[in-house]
């Protein structure tokens, strides 16, 4: 494990932090939003985590309770949602101790666990680390804005198609 790598779940006293560190590398988050997941993660409907690189502001990812995806939903999976590692901290191990972190936490909890991933070049280093962490996809192909892609039909590649995957805690 990276000593210089540190992560924790966040306080209301983040927000501010996280909404400063997000807009300085142009990464969409309204202090609204940020505020608004603080506020679920007091009401136990989500748990952020934020990771500190050598003391400084590096990434976050979130644990959904309930995700907004259809087929976690009814099934009781948890969904890690919005994960970001800031730019200049890229390549050093902080999304993969986050992803642990989260990991550990879900699957001790709920047995299993969901992540989306985007289907566009932005999104092949979360694609990878996906795969090398034992995601598999959840046997539903791509899903748009929430909704199954039907054969034949068009779509936009954007943030909202995506491939969901599942991980399962390892049998003991």
């Amino acid at each position: 494990m990276n000593n210089s790598i540190e992560i924790r779940r966040m306080t209301e006293s983040d927000v501010d932090l996280v909404y400063k560190i997000f807009t300085e590398h142009t990464i969409n988050k309204p202090r609204d939003y940020i505020l608004r997941c603080w506020e679920q993660n007091v009401a136990g409907e989500r748990i952020t985590l934020l990771a500190f690189y050598q003391s400084q502001f590096a990434g976050s990812l979130h644990l959904l309770a309930a995700s907004y995806y259809p087929y976690f939903m009814e099934n009781g999976i948890p969904e890690i949602n919005d994960f970001n590692v800031i730019p200049p901290f890229r390549k050093r191990g902080i999304g993969n101790q986050l992803m642990e972190s989260v990991e550990k936490i879900a699957l001790e909890k709920y047995g299993i666990v969901g992540i989306g991933v985007g289907l566009y070049q932005s999104y092949a280093s979360a694609q990878r680390l996906y795969a090398k962490r034992g995601y598999i996809p959840d046997g539903r192909g791509l899903i748009y804005k929430e909704q199954p892609v039907n054969p034949g039909s068009m779509v936009c590649v954007d943030d909202d198609l995506n491939l969901y995957f599942t991980k399962v805690k390892p049998e003991t």
